[in-house]
């Protein structure tokens, strides 16, 4: 699972073989949250509140490069 950014106290990561909608990891020592890359918001999982707060304020100007390679990583015959 490639980490696509780090984050004092936590990390974003993409994966392959992953299910819809596109998402991204947000995962810390004590949480671990689904966000929609489109809306940028929760699909499931914990979190905090200050953590969400920055990696959605990172992730609003990274939607394109995040798709990119979350389709990268999705690619379905």
């Amino acid at each position: 699972m490639p980490t696509f950014k780090r984050f004092d106290g936590f990390k974003v990561d993409l994966r392959s073989r992953d299910h819809n909608p596109p998402h991204f990891h947000m995962i810390g020592p004590d949480f671990h949250a689904l966000i929609d890359i489109q809306t940028l918001r929760v699909i499931e999982g914990t979190y905090e509140r200050k953590a969400l707060a920055e990696a959605v304020a990172w992730a609003a100007d990274q939607t394109e490069a995040l798709m990119t390679e979350w389709r990268r990583l999705n690619e379905r015959d």
